[in-house]
Protein backbone atom coordinates (compact mmCIF):
# COMPACT_ATOMS: atom_id res chain seq x y z
CA UNK A 1 0.00 0.00 0.00
CA UNK A 2 1.41 3.70 -0.32
CA UNK A 3 3.13 5.57 1.76
CA UNK A 4 0.97 6.82 4.75
CA UNK A 5 3.46 10.35 4.97
CA UNK A 6 2.62 10.85 1.30
CA UNK A 7 -0.74 11.85 2.20
CA UNK A 8 -0.50 13.70 5.41
CA UNK A 9 -1.17 16.75 3.82
CA UNK A 10 -4.53 15.49 1.93
CA UNK A 11 -6.91 15.82 4.79
CA UNK A 12 -7.21 19.83 4.02
CA UNK A 13 -7.36 21.78 0.85
CA UNK A 14 -4.03 22.70 -0.59
CA UNK A 15 -2.40 24.65 -3.38
CA UNK A 16 -1.18 23.50 -6.49
CA UNK A 17 1.19 24.80 -8.88
CA UNK A 18 0.30 28.60 -9.31
CA UNK A 19 -2.66 28.96 -7.17
CA UNK A 20 -5.34 26.15 -8.42
CA UNK A 21 -6.66 24.74 -4.53
CA UNK A 22 -7.39 21.32 -4.13
CA UNK A 23 -10.49 20.33 -2.83
CA UNK A 24 -10.27 18.78 0.55
CA UNK A 25 -10.20 14.97 0.99
CA UNK A 26 -12.52 13.67 3.41
CA UNK A 27 -10.57 11.17 6.07
CA UNK A 28 -12.23 7.81 5.10
CA UNK A 29 -11.03 8.97 1.87
CA UNK A 30 -7.34 9.27 3.21
CA UNK A 31 -8.04 6.40 5.15
CA UNK A 32 -9.50 4.30 1.88
CA UNK A 33 -6.55 5.14 -0.05
CA UNK A 34 -3.99 3.86 2.20
CA UNK A 35 -5.89 0.66 1.97
CA UNK A 36 -5.47 0.27 -0.90
CA UNK A 37 -2.76 -1.66 -2.90
CA UNK A 38 0.21 0.29 -4.13
CA UNK A 39 -0.19 -1.05 -7.59
CA UNK A 40 -3.61 0.17 -8.12
CA UNK A 41 -3.05 3.33 -9.80
CA UNK A 42 -6.24 5.38 -10.48
CA UNK A 43 -6.73 8.38 -12.97
CA UNK A 44 -8.82 10.14 -15.69
CA UNK A 45 -8.61 11.23 -18.89
CA UNK A 46 -6.86 13.88 -18.47
CA UNK A 47 -7.78 17.14 -15.71
CA UNK A 48 -9.30 19.73 -17.18
CA UNK A 49 -12.88 19.87 -16.28
CA UNK A 50 -14.41 23.20 -13.95
CA UNK A 51 -17.37 20.88 -13.09
CA UNK A 52 -15.13 18.78 -10.71
CA UNK A 53 -14.96 21.33 -8.77
CA UNK A 54 -15.78 20.02 -5.03
CA UNK A 55 -14.78 16.63 -6.20
CA UNK A 56 -11.38 17.18 -7.23
CA UNK A 57 -10.71 21.32 -7.29
CA UNK A 58 -11.62 23.50 -4.06
CA UNK A 59 -13.19 25.79 -6.28
CA UNK A 60 -14.73 26.40 -9.82
CA UNK A 61 -11.63 27.70 -12.03
CA UNK A 62 -11.90 27.74 -15.85
CA UNK A 63 -11.15 25.38 -18.30
CA UNK A 64 -8.04 26.93 -19.77
CA UNK A 65 -6.80 27.47 -16.30
CA UNK A 66 -7.14 24.10 -15.15
CA UNK A 67 -5.07 22.97 -18.37
CA UNK A 68 -2.19 25.36 -17.43
CA UNK A 69 -1.75 24.92 -13.54
CA UNK A 70 -4.29 22.34 -12.12
CA UNK A 71 -2.60 19.11 -12.46
CA UNK A 72 -0.90 19.60 -9.15
CA UNK A 73 -3.95 20.35 -7.64
CA UNK A 74 -5.36 17.04 -8.90
CA UNK A 75 -2.34 15.13 -7.97
CA UNK A 76 -2.90 16.02 -4.59
CA UNK A 77 -5.79 13.82 -4.22
CA UNK A 78 -5.04 10.42 -2.17
CA UNK A 79 -6.76 8.24 -4.91
CA UNK A 80 -5.57 9.86 -8.20
CA UNK A 81 -2.14 8.22 -8.17
CA UNK A 82 -1.99 8.93 -12.42
CA UNK A 83 -3.45 10.67 -15.63
CA UNK A 84 -4.04 10.05 -18.52
CA UNK A 85 -1.91 12.58 -21.29
CA UNK A 86 -4.61 12.93 -24.21
CA UNK A 87 -3.18 15.77 -25.53
CA UNK A 88 -0.36 13.58 -27.20
CA UNK A 89 -2.87 11.68 -29.28
CA UNK A 90 -3.69 14.92 -31.16
CA UNK A 91 -0.35 16.76 -31.65
CA UNK A 92 3.42 15.50 -30.55
CA UNK A 93 4.88 17.54 -27.34
CA UNK A 94 8.33 18.34 -27.05
CA UNK A 95 10.52 16.95 -24.07
CA UNK A 96 10.48 20.33 -22.24
CA UNK A 97 6.50 20.15 -22.39
CA UNK A 98 6.62 16.87 -20.73
CA UNK A 99 8.80 18.02 -17.70
CA UNK A 100 6.54 20.48 -16.88
CA UNK A 101 3.92 18.17 -15.96
CA UNK A 102 6.55 15.83 -13.93
CA UNK A 103 7.43 19.06 -12.61
CA UNK A 104 3.40 19.23 -10.86
CA UNK A 105 3.27 15.66 -9.70
CA UNK A 106 4.79 13.95 -6.58
CA UNK A 107 7.76 11.25 -7.47
CA UNK A 108 4.89 8.36 -6.94
CA UNK A 109 2.81 9.76 -9.79
CA UNK A 110 2.73 8.11 -13.30
CA UNK A 111 1.57 9.00 -16.32
CA UNK A 112 -0.60 7.54 -18.67
CA UNK A 113 0.93 9.00 -22.71
CA UNK A 114 -1.37 8.87 -25.31
CA UNK A 115 0.70 7.67 -28.54
CA UNK A 116 0.59 10.98 -31.65
CA UNK A 117 -2.65 9.55 -33.70
CA UNK A 118 -0.54 9.30 -37.08
CA UNK A 119 1.59 5.89 -35.23
CA UNK A 120 -1.84 4.33 -35.12
CA UNK A 121 -3.97 5.50 -37.67
CA UNK A 122 -3.67 4.87 -41.44
CA UNK A 123 -2.98 8.62 -43.42
CA UNK A 124 -6.34 7.73 -45.17
CA UNK A 125 -8.09 7.44 -41.97
CA UNK A 126 -6.20 10.65 -40.33
CA UNK A 127 -6.93 12.79 -43.53
CA UNK A 128 -10.64 12.54 -43.18
CA UNK A 129 -9.79 14.36 -39.05
CA UNK A 130 -7.38 16.60 -39.90
CA UNK A 131 -4.92 17.24 -42.68
CA UNK A 132 -2.15 15.35 -43.58
CA UNK A 133 0.86 16.54 -45.28
CA UNK A 134 1.65 14.78 -48.41
CA UNK A 135 3.73 11.98 -48.08
CA UNK A 136 3.73 11.88 -44.16
CA UNK A 137 1.93 8.60 -43.73
CA UNK A 138 3.39 7.74 -40.41
CA UNK A 139 1.11 4.50 -39.59
CA UNK A 140 3.02 2.26 -37.37
CA UNK A 141 6.20 3.96 -37.96
CA UNK A 142 9.01 3.03 -35.82
CA UNK A 143 11.37 5.51 -36.23
CA UNK A 144 8.71 8.34 -35.98
CA UNK A 145 7.22 6.71 -32.47
CA UNK A 146 11.11 6.91 -31.40
CA UNK A 147 11.70 10.20 -32.17
CA UNK A 148 8.94 12.07 -31.98
CA UNK A 149 6.62 10.60 -29.23
CA UNK A 150 8.95 7.79 -27.30
CA UNK A 151 12.49 10.16 -26.82
CA UNK A 152 10.49 13.58 -26.11
CA UNK A 153 8.76 11.30 -23.00
CA UNK A 154 11.21 9.71 -21.66
CA UNK A 155 13.25 12.64 -21.53
CA UNK A 156 11.00 14.88 -20.22
CA UNK A 157 8.86 12.34 -17.74
CA UNK A 158 11.50 10.36 -16.52
CA UNK A 159 10.82 8.11 -13.43
CA UNK A 160 7.40 9.49 -13.38
CA UNK A 161 6.80 8.03 -17.19
CA UNK A 162 4.19 5.33 -16.11
CA UNK A 163 2.66 3.29 -19.53
CA UNK A 164 2.74 4.72 -23.52
CA UNK A 165 -0.59 3.65 -25.09
CA UNK A 166 -0.94 3.21 -28.88
CA UNK A 167 -4.90 3.48 -29.18
CA UNK A 168 -5.79 2.52 -32.66
CA UNK A 169 -9.39 3.74 -33.78
CA UNK A 170 -11.73 1.21 -35.42
CA UNK A 171 -9.79 0.42 -38.64
CA UNK A 172 -11.18 0.26 -41.74
CA UNK A 173 -12.29 -2.98 -44.09
CA UNK A 174 -8.92 -3.56 -45.72
CA UNK A 175 -7.06 -4.25 -42.54
CA UNK A 176 -9.97 -6.20 -41.19
CA UNK A 177 -10.27 -8.56 -43.89
CA UNK A 178 -6.49 -9.40 -43.38
CA UNK A 179 -6.38 -9.11 -39.83
CA UNK A 180 -3.18 -11.77 -39.72
CA UNK A 181 -1.34 -8.98 -41.89
CA UNK A 182 -2.03 -5.90 -39.58
CA UNK A 183 -1.10 -8.77 -36.47
CA UNK A 184 2.39 -9.21 -38.08
CA UNK A 185 2.65 -5.56 -39.16
CA UNK A 186 2.30 -4.76 -35.66
CA UNK A 187 4.82 -7.31 -34.27
CA UNK A 188 7.36 -5.56 -36.76
CA UNK A 189 6.56 -2.08 -35.09
CA UNK A 190 6.85 -3.31 -31.23
CA UNK A 191 10.14 -5.17 -31.97
CA UNK A 192 11.89 -1.70 -33.28
CA UNK A 193 10.66 0.06 -30.26
CA UNK A 194 13.23 1.26 -27.87
CA UNK A 195 13.73 -1.16 -25.09
CA UNK A 196 12.88 0.37 -21.46
CA UNK A 197 9.57 2.30 -21.71
CA UNK A 198 6.07 0.35 -20.79
CA UNK A 199 4.50 -0.15 -24.41
CA UNK A 200 0.40 -1.08 -23.80
CA UNK A 201 -2.46 -1.48 -26.84
CA UNK A 202 -5.65 -0.84 -27.16
CA UNK A 203 -8.03 -1.89 -30.01
CA UNK A 204 -11.61 -0.58 -31.56
CA UNK A 205 -11.96 -4.12 -33.58
CA UNK A 206 -12.85 -6.90 -31.81
CA UNK A 207 -11.59 -8.67 -35.05
CA UNK A 208 -7.84 -8.68 -33.51
CA UNK A 209 -8.37 -10.29 -30.71
CA UNK A 210 -6.77 -13.68 -31.25
CA UNK A 211 -4.12 -15.85 -30.54
CA UNK A 212 -2.34 -14.50 -32.81
CA UNK A 213 -2.42 -11.10 -31.31
CA UNK A 214 -1.46 -12.24 -27.88
CA UNK A 215 1.26 -14.20 -28.85
CA UNK A 216 2.76 -11.03 -30.62
CA UNK A 217 2.09 -9.08 -27.81
CA UNK A 218 4.02 -11.81 -25.01
CA UNK A 219 6.82 -11.54 -27.41
CA UNK A 220 7.30 -8.43 -26.98
CA UNK A 221 6.64 -7.31 -23.78
CA UNK A 222 3.72 -5.32 -24.20
CA UNK A 223 -0.03 -5.77 -22.55
CA UNK A 224 -2.98 -5.21 -23.84
CA UNK A 225 -5.27 -2.60 -22.76
CA UNK A 226 -8.83 -3.26 -21.65
CA UNK A 227 -11.17 -0.77 -22.93
CA UNK A 228 -15.09 -0.58 -22.08
CA UNK A 229 -16.08 0.93 -25.17
CA UNK A 230 -18.82 -0.46 -27.35
CA UNK A 231 -17.15 -1.03 -29.93
CA UNK A 232 -15.64 -3.74 -27.89
CA UNK A 233 -16.42 -6.95 -26.33
CA UNK A 234 -16.41 -6.61 -22.51
CA UNK A 235 -13.74 -6.22 -20.48
CA UNK A 236 -14.42 -9.78 -19.04
CA UNK A 237 -14.69 -11.14 -22.35
CA UNK A 238 -11.32 -9.55 -23.61
CA UNK A 239 -9.62 -11.33 -20.76
CA UNK A 240 -11.58 -14.68 -21.55
CA UNK A 241 -10.71 -14.73 -25.03
CA UNK A 242 -6.89 -13.35 -25.00
CA UNK A 243 -5.38 -15.29 -21.68
CA UNK A 244 -3.91 -13.91 -19.03
CA UNK A 245 -0.63 -14.01 -21.65
CA UNK A 246 -2.11 -10.59 -22.89
CA UNK A 247 -1.48 -8.63 -19.55
CA UNK A 248 1.36 -11.13 -17.65
CA UNK A 249 4.49 -8.86 -19.42
CA UNK A 250 4.09 -5.70 -17.10
CA UNK A 251 1.97 -3.22 -16.18
CA UNK A 252 -1.37 -3.57 -17.13
CA UNK A 253 -3.90 -0.70 -18.60
CA UNK A 254 -8.29 -1.09 -18.35
CA UNK A 255 -10.04 1.76 -19.81
CA UNK A 256 -13.51 2.93 -18.70
CA UNK A 257 -14.29 5.16 -22.05
CA UNK A 258 -17.83 5.05 -22.44
CA UNK A 259 -21.58 4.19 -21.43
CA UNK A 260 -22.77 1.69 -23.30
CA UNK A 261 -26.32 3.44 -24.69
CA UNK A 262 -24.31 6.55 -25.69
CA UNK A 263 -22.23 7.68 -28.71
CA UNK A 264 -19.16 10.26 -27.68
CA UNK A 265 -21.14 13.57 -28.73
CA UNK A 266 -24.19 12.67 -27.24
CA UNK A 267 -22.59 11.34 -23.92
CA UNK A 268 -20.88 14.77 -24.12
CA UNK A 269 -23.58 16.82 -24.08
CA UNK A 270 -25.64 14.69 -21.49
CA UNK A 271 -22.87 14.61 -18.88
CA UNK A 272 -21.80 17.72 -19.06
CA UNK A 273 -20.17 19.72 -16.66
CA UNK A 274 -19.48 16.19 -15.46
CA UNK A 275 -20.14 16.35 -11.42
CA UNK A 276 -22.38 13.90 -10.84
CA UNK A 277 -22.94 10.23 -12.17
CA UNK A 278 -25.81 10.71 -14.59
CA UNK A 279 -25.94 6.79 -16.01
CA UNK A 280 -24.60 4.47 -13.15
CA UNK A 281 -23.40 2.01 -15.20
CA UNK A 282 -22.76 -1.43 -12.65
CA UNK A 283 -22.39 -4.23 -14.95
CA UNK A 284 -19.35 -2.31 -16.55
CA UNK A 285 -18.38 -1.41 -12.94
CA UNK A 286 -18.53 -4.93 -11.91
CA UNK A 287 -16.65 -6.27 -14.86
CA UNK A 288 -14.16 -3.77 -14.47
CA UNK A 289 -13.48 -4.30 -10.42
CA UNK A 290 -13.38 -8.15 -10.85
CA UNK A 291 -10.38 -7.20 -13.49
CA UNK A 292 -8.61 -5.13 -11.35
CA UNK A 293 -8.80 -7.66 -8.05
CA UNK A 294 -7.32 -10.60 -10.49
CA UNK A 295 -4.42 -8.25 -12.12
CA UNK A 296 -3.39 -6.71 -8.50
CA UNK A 297 -4.17 -10.63 -6.51
CA UNK A 298 -1.36 -11.42 -9.27
CA UNK A 299 0.80 -8.64 -8.09
CA UNK A 300 1.03 -6.58 -11.43
CA UNK A 301 1.12 -2.80 -11.59
CA UNK A 302 -2.27 -2.11 -12.39
CA UNK A 303 -3.73 1.44 -13.93
CA UNK A 304 -7.67 2.29 -14.07
CA UNK A 305 -8.47 5.52 -16.89
CA UNK A 306 -11.64 6.49 -15.98
CA UNK A 307 -13.78 8.92 -18.73
CA UNK A 308 -16.31 11.37 -17.99
CA UNK A 309 -18.49 9.51 -20.35
CA UNK A 310 -18.37 6.26 -18.91
CA UNK A 311 -20.83 7.63 -16.58
CA UNK A 312 -21.16 11.02 -16.15
CA UNK A 313 -18.47 11.99 -14.21
CA UNK A 314 -14.84 10.24 -14.24
CA UNK A 315 -13.48 11.44 -10.39
CA UNK A 316 -17.26 9.68 -8.84
CA UNK A 317 -16.71 6.18 -10.71
CA UNK A 318 -13.76 6.02 -9.20
CA UNK A 319 -14.38 6.73 -5.94
CA UNK A 320 -17.04 4.44 -6.56
CA UNK A 321 -14.56 1.50 -7.92
CA UNK A 322 -11.65 2.18 -4.70
CA UNK A 323 -14.81 1.92 -2.29
CA UNK A 324 -16.02 -1.75 -4.25
CA UNK A 325 -12.53 -3.39 -4.04
CA UNK A 326 -11.95 -2.34 -0.54
CA UNK A 327 -15.41 -3.79 0.39
CA UNK A 328 -14.27 -7.63 -1.73
CA UNK A 329 -11.05 -7.83 0.60
CA UNK A 330 -9.83 -10.46 -1.62
CA UNK A 331 -8.10 -10.33 -4.61
CA UNK A 332 -8.52 -6.53 -4.32
CA UNK A 333 -5.36 -6.27 -2.45
CA UNK A 334 -1.50 -7.32 -2.42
Amino acid sequence: MPDASQFDFFAVPGEGQDGVVAAAAAEDVVELALRLPGSLRLGTSSWSFPGWAGLVYAERVSEQRLAREGLAAYARHPLLRTVGLDRTFYATIAAAEFARYAAQVPGDFRFLVKAHAAVTTPAAQLARRSPVAPGADRFLDAEYARQAVIGPMVEGLGERAGVLLFQFPPLAAPHVRDARSFVARLGDFLAALPRGPQYAVELRNREFLSAAYVDCLARHGVTHCYNVHPNMPTVTEQNSLLGEAAWRSGAVVVRWMLHPAQDYEAARDRYFPFDRLVDPDPRNRAAVVGLLAQFLAAGHETYLIANNKAEGSAPLSLFTVARELDRRGDGGRT
